[in-house]
């Protein structure tokens, strides 16, 4: 069972999102790694989509058994002319097609003691106790890691036995926490001195030092541990024989290897640990667990599982979970836990049902075990997880399903019918969902949708809206798509790939994104036929006003999104829950808003850096060429509009360049002399002016608390980060000015080493305000504006700039590339720990927020100040301020006069005079913001919809 040499070489493209998350030893260990999956129903399709898409060397399908209705229900690699064929054979071809670089093939014969020896990781789904403690005992024997995971109905199961000396290298998902250095004592203890008060360092943590003066003998060394003296202060062992410490360096987290002993099967079955936050989830895990043993009784005693909804099977199966041999504790001591007998009925009840959604769950986290077991990576479960979605089930006093609604018709959705019954089928065929973005989550779900049947029927449907393309990084998590869809509409092939797997789901694709420039295509008509959104999308900006419209046309909003190990998914229901809201945390990242002569100037902080990075990807890169491409020639004189801006954006686009360049090398010479501008020759600058011992008025240095006092760097080749700013820098202005542009770092460092260093250059940086902008204006006098003109007459007539849109999915086109790397550069210029690509890759009134303030326009339409009179008299309302999107109606703090020009117009003819707009042919509504007199600042209102 050879792996293919070629699946050797890691596509780092492909794999690049799970290479942020791992490593690319953990990945090239997945690459090389052997897993026999044996179970090909739902359970086991969704396990081997992720080994496959997670690029592992071969995987081994073994289920002989033979394809029946109730398999479609989750089986998405299965289809109506499948039936009868053995589940393995008809899955291989598409789960190959999946990742051309794994080595899928089948195993037709028993699993014995030597096939085992040919593998890494052994995973079992639905299978049969017996076969499981079998398999569990020889795996356990081999050291080969085993796993168990199987799905009745809406309960789940996952077991793991990694062996009793399984080392995990890497026991934490998070980053190694580091810190800027302010000071280190020599002495025996040294005590380091942190520049911030906020860290995480735990007494006992190991920790090693980076950039550090004077003090060399801590860089590169041997882990350290430490002891946390203070809230700024660590103890670092013994600094008395070590050089005076000067300035500069970071702490920096290591991790500690920990070996994890798990149990065999036989042993576990009877002395279970569960996964669980809490003593209740214990004993209830604990009770599912008994409920799973009493449905491998059963089917052994019976030949079959226990009937949809069926009453007597369910009691039979209550009373063998009562007649099992107790578990016990962790110490072996007996549980004395009385059985929850209707939590086990109820199990039993819905237990012959096969669901999507639940394979989908008991999936992906069995795939995720399987990279642990693999890598050695990040903690493994110990032993038993149990998850179960039973509150899917009618509430306490609701009827049940009846069993001859849950019987097999023999279609697609038998499996969901035992659980739910037909009319819950027929319900959700007519639905019809709006599905916003088609990448890695918006698979999933699209995927979720047609197995499910949701949008099926002849009246229901699903619009998928994504405007991105599909790039080759998409591949190795968004499963819809395959290699020779690589630049098409992300919406377009999903929608398509959504069909064959249910060639009855209604599903229309849609390109325009949902923001507020496509109002008018996701207006009231298209939200009037809309039952519920499903948002996955992946920046919180883009959540927040997703949201906004469903609680304007109060829609249900299903919202989901991941980071690195970490997910969530949560329910926004009119009327039963709040509105979304991003994390605070997000929020403010993704909100927040530095001075710009913080940001250029004196960065204390790692985002910091990376908005800079971002700002000067923006300038260098979109915001140059749509200017320059808008003034065709250099403006005359500074008093013209934006002169000096258009100039500025001009001489930085030139750089140290004289003429246009025409060559790869022309842009390698431009990215080096920028380089220079920023990281050399711009803190020499910033340094003359501001002095390291500049003191100020009262007698404090000017640099100081969060003014970090900057150092210039010196260009080498040598080093990636250097290399990697200007391999990128020099890509991008090649694009942006229609020239290819070369990926060879080899070449690039050779090139490098004949270039001389650009002189030192005085650019008028871009000024944030008009001030500013006059005081610089005396630096372009008339013979720099005569010099420029006439560098700038070898560009007359040439092609159009390409502004270069920032776009994070692509890696192969060095944006995320040059923000990495120039934020890097930054943070080393002022003794910042540098950021990583994913942190450049977030008196209440009685009405809730799902509730409207309704006023009809009337006939005649209201004028402006009866609309305001029936506010206060219909709800005690005196507007101050009224807002029709980001324009102004009304203020109650504008003179009488402007007060009386306003509230003499008719609404409409108000908001179409302040937005210079008409109204949309048909629009039914205009949608109001409102702020009211003797109310908090924060006090929200609901908007007014005033109907037309």
């Amino acid at each position: 069972m050879a792996v293919p040499e070629t699946s050797k070489l890691l596509d780092k493209e492909r794999y690049s999102r799970q290479l942020y998350v791992l490593d690319l030893p953990a990945m090239q260990k997945i690459q090389g790694a052997k897993v026999l999956l044996s179970g090909l129903q739902g359970l086991g399709a969704e396990v081997a989509k992720n080994l496959v898409l997670m690029g592992v060397g071969s995987l081994t399908l073994h289920d002989p058994h033979p394809t029946c209705w109730s398999d479609l229900a989750a089986q998405f690699f299965l289809s109506e002319q499948d039936l009868e064929r053995s589940r393995a054979e008809a899955s291989q071809e598409l789960v190959a097609k999946l990742n051309r670089a794994v080595h899928v093939c089948i195993h037709t014969g028993d699993i014995t003691e030597e096939l085992l020896l040919d593998f890494q990781v052994v995973v079992l789904t639905t299978s049969k106790l017996e076969e499981q403690l079998k398999l569990g005992t020889l795996c356990h024997k081999l050291g080969v890691c085993f796993l168990v995971a199987d799905t009745r109905g809406l309960v789940g199961q996952l077991f793991c036995d990694f062996g009793e000396d399984f080392t995990v290298q890497d026991p934490t998902e998070a980053e190694p926490l580091t810190a800027a250095i302010q000071h280190i004592s020599q002495g025996s203890p040294g005590i380091l001195t942190l520049k911030k008060e906020a860290h995480n360092f735990c007494d006992g943590d190991l920790v090693t030092f980076s950039g550090i003066k004077g003090m060399v003998e801590l860089n590169g060394c041997d882990p350290r541990p430490i002891h946390v003296h203070g809230d700024r202060t660590l103890e670092i062992g013994d600094t008395a024989n070590f050089s005076c410490y000067l300035s500069g360096g970071t702490v920096t987290e290591v991790k500690r290897p920990k070996t994890v002993s798990h149990k065999p099967l036989d042993v576990a079955l009877l002395q279970p640990r569960v996964v669980a936050q809490s003593s209740q989830e214990a004993r209830r895990a604990r009770c599912l667990h008994q409920a799973f043993r009493a449905l491998h009784q059963f089917q052994h005693l019976n030949g079959r599982l226990p009937r949809p909804w069926d009453p007597v099977d369910a009691e039979m199966v209550v009373g063998l979970a009562q007649s099992l041999e107790p578990l016990k504790g962790t110490e072996g001591e007996p549980l004395e836990e009385p059985l929850d007998e209707a939590l086990v009925q109820t199990v039993a009840l819905s237990s012959a049902g096969g669901l999507s959604p639940m394979a989908a769950i008991l999936g992906a986290v069995a795939a995720q075990e399987v990279l642990k077991a693999i890598s050695g990576k990040f903690m493994p479960l110990d032993q038993w997880l149990y998850f179960d979605a039973l509150d899917c089930l009618p509430e306490d006093g609701e009827p049940h399903p009846k069993p001859e609604d849950c019987a097999p018709r023999h279609c697609r959705y038998d499996g969901q019918i035992a659980v739910f019954g037909a009319g819950f089928q027929e319900k959700l065929s007519r639905q019809h969902y709006l599905l916003v973005g088609a990448g890695a989550i918006g698979c999933e779900l699209l995927k979720g949708f047609a197995l499910v049947g949701l949008g099926a029927g002849a009246s229901g449907g699903v619009t998928v809206a994504d405007m991105d393309h599909i790039e080759r990084s998409n591949l190795s998590r968004q499963f819809l798509f395959r290699t020779q869809d690589i630049g098409r509409p992300k919406a377009e092939v999903a929608a398509e790939a959504a069909r064959r797997l249910n060639s009855d789901l209604q599903v229309t694709p849609l390109i325009y994104p949902l923001d507020p420039t496509t109002e008018h295509i996701y207006g009231n008509n298209f939200f009037s036929r809309v039952d519920g959104v499903a948002a996955a999308l992946d920046s919180f900006q883009a959540r927040r006003y997703v949201a906004a419209r469903c609680t304007h046309y109060l829609k249900p909003l299903l919202e989901a999104g991941t980071h690195g190990t970490l997910g969530h998914a949560s329910v926004f229901m009119p009327h039963v829950t709040e509105t979304y809201r991003a994390p605070a945390s997000a929020i403010a990242s993704e909100n927040a808003t530095y001075p710009v002569c913080t940001l250029r100037h004196f960065p204390s902080t790692v985002e910091h850096t990376v908005q800079w990075a971002r700002d000067e990807f923006e300038g260098l890169f979109r915001l140059s060429a749509e200017t320059i491409n808008r003034h065709q020639q250099a403006p005359t004189s500074l008093a013209e509009p934006d002169g000096l801006k258009v100039l500025t954006l001009l001489q930085e686009v030139l750089g140290v360049l004289r003429e246009r360049p025409q060559t790869w090398q022309d842009c390698v010479v431009w990215a080096l002399g920028h380089w220079q501008l920023c990281f050399h020759d711009g803190i020499m600058q910033l340094l003359n002016r501001f002095p390291p011992d500049k003191v100020l008025e009262d007698g404090t240095l000017f640099w100081s608390d969060s003014k970090q006092c900057p150092q210039p760097l010196q260009f080498d080749a040598s080093q990636d980060t250097h290399l990697l700013y200007v391999l990128a820098a020099a890509n991008l202005y090649a694009q942006m000015h229609g020239l290819p542009g070369s990926q060879d770092q080899t070449a690039l460092r050779e090139l490098l080493k004949l270039l001389p260093l650009p002189v030192p250059q005085n650019l008028v940086p871009i000024f944030p305000n008009d001030l500013e902008l006059a005081r610089a204006s005396a630096e372009f006098g008339p013979e720099q504006l005569k010099k420029l003109h006439k560098v700038l007459e070898v560009w007359s007539g040439s092609p159009p700039l390409e502004p270069l849109k920032f776009e994070k999915d692509n890696d192969s086109n060095f944006h995320v590339d040059f923000v990495a790397a120039a934020a890097s550069l930054r943070a080393q210029n002022y003794g910042i720990p540098p950021a990583n690509h994913a942190q450049c890759h977030h008196l209440t009134w009685t009405w809730t927020c799902w509730d409207r303030l309704k006023v009809p326009a009337g006939q005649p339409e209201r004028t402006l100040k009866s609309l305001l009179a029936h506010l206060q008299e219909r709800y005690g309302l005196r507007v101050k301020m009224l807002l029709h999107g980001k324009a102004l109606l009304y203020s109650a703090g504008w003179s009488p006069e402007k007060q009386a020009q306003h509230l003499a117009l008719r609404v409409t003819k108000l908001v179409q005079q302040v937005t210079s707009r008409m109204l949309e042919p048909g629009q039914q509504m205009l949608v109001l913001e409102l702020s009211c007199e003797g109310e908090e600042e924060d006090t929200t209102f609901p908007p007014l919809h005033y109907e037309l």
